[in-house]
């Protein structure tokens, strides 16, 4: 799943269940980060994985969240002051306590430590707790009353306290300058609020408040049963703003043809069958997981009246044919094309918290050359004069505008131009960051 593009309902988000008491909580949370620590998994998939319902798992999503957020900055906070590494479980407790020392402000110090150390003791051993006590207390000034470094701020001091890897932020330096990417940082460390399309024309319920970009509407905190409805028929879909911009520049119209690429879980297919009213959509993806969701949010985007016909197809991107499509007795040709590539998601960190810790710096290289691939892929199955967009939520140029020059510098690029851009900064725009190009076949 990208993030921003939860279509349906996220983890966390349907009414009913029994809201879990905080030692259940917290025993969630601990097994969460351990899990994490210990490389079972991206953050997103131990939560996937997860049984029971999401009245249980959500304050203890919030609470793993913000200790992968933060992580460095707690780590580093913590570091003096033990004398060795302790196990992760204990890594886990001071983690999630030192996280709501940061983001709760609102509570009192003592509180959050007495509260970590009656968990502690519910989970750990007697001296675990102990120290567990003793270093809270300690550290609870550093991380209560250190101020945020300054826009004049090094590289490292931002990349300390906004908890950030050192290399990426210097990166940033240098393309967005220090100013920006301090207040990027501060984006990506800040809490994900929930934006929801509403795809119809009754009016949207009282819980969603409007935003600067039509049909697109931010869930006020508590309101998610006002939703509940309307996601289950199909109304509306949990979606960032930043989703709109590629569907956008495709411009899809009234009974075209459209094919597009890498497109479960289905937010921008959705956008872009909207926009048609009529016609048809081609949507290819792996098969797996992400498949069967898109096949959910299909039959409840129907429900909610779509009218474009959709189909389906698990197909690697790279090995898809024309004269497989023909032999479906599809089209072999679009008149637009829209391929939304794997990419590193720097514009989606505040949603994928634990992304920059998996990023490495040759990774954007590498992954322009698959992005370049797919480009050339997609650009196969685009008609004379029809248009093919490109979309990444990266913010990076090697894989946004390098692929594009570099694509249209190949032999297979050389049949089109580039015709429009936009791109998604969230210090600039108040949503995720992103890319989106439309090129145009001359032929």
């Amino acid at each position: 799943m990208r993030a921003g593009e939860a279509v349906n309902e996220p983890r966390g988000a349907r009414a009913g269940g029994r809201a879990p008491s905080v030692a259940e909580t917290w025993a969630l949370a601990v097994a969460l980060v351990a899990g994490w620590r210990e490389g079972q998994g991206r953050a997103d998939h131990l939560l996937s994985d997860l049984a029971g319902g999401s009245a249980e798992r959500a304050p203890a999503q919030n609470l793993f969240f913000a200790a992968v957020r933060h992580w460095r900055r707690i780590d580093e906070a913590l570091r003096p002051l033990i004398n060795r590494a302790p196990r992760v479980r204990l890594q886990a407790v001071l983690a999630l306590a030192a996280a709501e020392l940061i983001e709760n402000t609102a509570g009192a110090s003592a509180a959050i430590v007495d509260n970590a150390v009656e968990q502690a003791k519910r989970q750990l051993s007697g001296p675990e707790a102990g120290l567990v006590n003793a270093v809270l207390r300690r550290v609870a000034p550093v991380l209560r009353e250190t101020p945020a470094p300054a826009d004049d701020a090094s590289v490292e001091e931002m990349a300390s306290y906004f908890s950030h890897p050192t290399w990426l932020v210097k990166k940033w330096f240098g393309q967005f300058g220090p100013v920006a990417t301090r207040r990027l940082l501060e984006w990506n460390q800040s809490t994900a609020q929930v934006q929801v399309r509403w795809r119809v024309a009754t009016p949207p319920p009282a819980g969603l408040e409007s935003t600067p970009w039509p049909n697109f509407f931010r869930l006020a905190h508590g309101r998610w049963a006002d939703i509940q409805a309307g996601l289950t028929a199909g109304q509306c879909y949990l979606q960032d703003p930043a989703t709109r911009l590629a569907p956008a520049l495709a411009a899809p119209r009234a009974g075209e043809d459209w094919l597009e690429l890498c497109a479960a879980p289905g937010g921008k297919t959705f956008q872009l069958a909207d926009a048609m009213g009529s016609g048809r959509i081609v949507a290819v993806d792996r098969v797996g997981g992400r498949m069967k969701r898109f096949e959910e949010n299909v039959a409840r985007w129907r429900a909610g009246g779509g009218q474009a016909a959709i189909t389906l197809i698990g197909a690697d991107v790279l090995a898809l044919t024309a004269a497989e499509l023909v032999a479906r007795e599809l089209p072999g040709q679009f008149d637009g094309v829209l391929i939304d590539v794997p990419c590193s998601n720097t514009g989606v960190i505040r949603h994928r918290v634990d992304s920059k810790w998996r990023l490495k710096p040759g990774e954007f290289d590498q992954l322009a050359e698959i992005q370049e691939r797919m480009l050339a892929a997609a650009a196969a199955f685009v008609r004379p004069g029809g248009r093919v967009v490109y979309s990444t939520c990266s913010l990076e140029p090697e894989e946004n505008e390098q692929v594009i020059e570099s694509f249209l510098e190949s032999e297979a690029g050389r049949g089109f131009v580039l015709e429009d851009s936009a791109q998604g900064r969230p210090w600039e725009h108040g949503h995720d960051g992103a890319g989106a190009f439309r090129l145009r076949s001359k032929a």
